[in-house]
């Protein structure tokens, strides 16, 4: 055995570090410029608003009073007091346009923008998007303000630097740098999550804010962070900002595309009964009447595979695409039906909201122990009792939670409209595809959730 003394290793080990760290810090971008060359362009933001909610008297989590007051002071309105809220936002234009997130002045009576060197204006909200959480806001000036350019989120890929400026817990013009820990991340926030994640510090108060690039372009919006968590931040991608831009400046609102159809996500075993090497596009469960969808002949069961050239590999990939698209643009679709690929040409609709509703519960049917599912036939009775169609689908009354059913999500209270393609308005139709499903080992479900259609598989085997 070689013993080496240790200064030659400590030497070696030097060279080494001396030979590396140049090559390190050759991709560290230069936060000190980029600061100084954006920080201009990051405004802080202060709201206030008329509330008129009584405040309630606070004795800590859990306490027996929380009920009694909640209780005592129900529909009593207190006296009329001023609430604020801070937040952050960026010039994206000389004349005074400016860049925020919708939570941040929604419901304003005052909003106040304080630039970097310190002057203070009155803004008004020009435009706003619930959906993407964006508002377009505007101070009027005599001079031209500094401005900031969008960079393009699609080319930004994850371990990338970037940096964030903002108004934390009112700390002016903080300046936080980290990475792009992941793209693409749903959060619950709305119909078109897709996040970038960063561990660049963002805190109450950053909302509204710019993630820039090593180039010192804006890639995203900052907009929520997960409570209690550390390094876990989200921001909106630019480009999905830059799409809609243009309508919140001239209209103050976001018209977008509607294709009229309910997805939901492929699974192992959705694909297997689908016929399908893979578990990718969208799985249609229900089909508008009367919508663009309808009317190029779409239908319940069909696998949307691409939109207007655009790959569908999650599901959540076609309503962005969908809503990005214009009103009235002609575009192609490749489906899969009845294990053939199809394309059907459609003209996309305006998006307009839709409505909910619910299902009552009810109880006591007939059981398949091998399901793990209590079903009941829906007579003119219970229809007429709970406002159901009378004669369509099965009710489920009971799952048996270490059963196929819950493992494939069923819930009591859920309809079953179809197994395996077929109508199930009765016990003994469920039974006959129950019994050819036992070859496959696979059941599949159409189901009716309150106001939704949705897709589950079952394993029979």
């Amino acid at each position: 055995m070689i013993i080496r003394p240790i200064r030659t290793n400590l030497l070696i080990l030097g060279l080494v570090l001396a030979l590396s760290i140049p090559a390190i810090a050759a991709e560290v971008p230069d936060f000190v410029q980029l600061a100084e060359q954006n920080k201009p362009s990051v405004v802080n933001i202060s709201t206030s608003k008329t509330v008129t909610q009584r405040p309630l008297p606070q004795f800590g989590p859990g306490s027996p009073f929380d009920d009694f007051f909640n209780h005592f002071f129900n529909g009593q309105p207190g006296p009329p007091r001023h609430q604020g809220a801070l937040g952050s936002g960026f010039i994206i234009s000389q004349d005074g346009y400016i860049l925020t997130n919708d939570h941040v002045v929604d419901g304003a009576d005052e909003i106040k923008v304080k630039l970097s060197d310190g002057r203070t204006f009155p803004a008004t909200v020009k435009g706003a998007d619930k959906k993407l959480d964006l508002a377009l806001i505007k101070v009027d000036t005599k001079g031209q303000l500094p401005t900031t350019s969008l960079g393009d989120s699609d080319e930004l890929k994850v371990g990338e630097w970037v940096m964030a400026i903002g108004n934390p817990f009112g700390l002016e013009q903080t300046v936080t740098a980290g990475i792009v820990s992941a793209k693409g991340r749903v959060i619950g926030a709305g119909p078109y999550d897709d996040f970038i994640q960063t561990d660049a510090s963002i805190n109450p108060g950053n909302s509204g804010g710019p993630l820039f690039n090593a180039a010192g372009q804006v890639v995203g919006i900052n907009t929520a962070i997960v409570a209690g968590g550390q390094g876990i931040g989200f921001a909106i991608p630019i480009n999905s900002v830059k799409e809609i831009l243009d309508q919140l400046r001239t209209s103050g609102k976001v018209t977008r595309g509607w294709l009229g159809v309910a997805v939901q996500q492929m699974t192992p075993e959705l694909a297997k009964s689908f016929g399908l090497e893979q578990e990718r596009g969208a799985l249609v469960t229900d089909v508008t009447k009367d919508s663009p969808a309808a009317k190029a002949g779409l239908q319940r069961g069909d696998v949307i595979l691409s939109f207007n050239g655009h790959e569908i590999k999650d599901m959540r990939d076609l309503p962005r695409l969908v809503a990005a698209t214009p009103v009235n643009e002609n575009v192609k679709m490749q489906i899969q039906r009845d294990g053939k690929n199809r394309e059907i040409r459609l003209t996309i609709g305006k998006m307009a909201d839709e409505g909910s509703g619910s299902v009552t519960q009810t109880a006591q049917g007939s059981s398949w122990d091998k399901l793990g599912l209590v079903l009941k036939e829906i007579d003119g009775g219970m229809a007429q009792q709970y406002g159901f169609e009378p004669g369509v689908g099965l009710l489920v009354t009971d799952v048996n939670q270490d059963g196929p059913a819950a493992d494939a999500g069923v819930h009591s209270g859920d309809i079953i409209l179809e197994a395996n393609g077929k109508q199930t308005n009765d016990l003994h139709s469920f039974k006959a595809a129950t019994s050819e499903a036992s070859k496959t080992g696979v059941l599949r479900l159409l189901i009716k959730r309150q106001d939704s259609l949705l897709y589950v598989a079952l394993k029979t085997k």
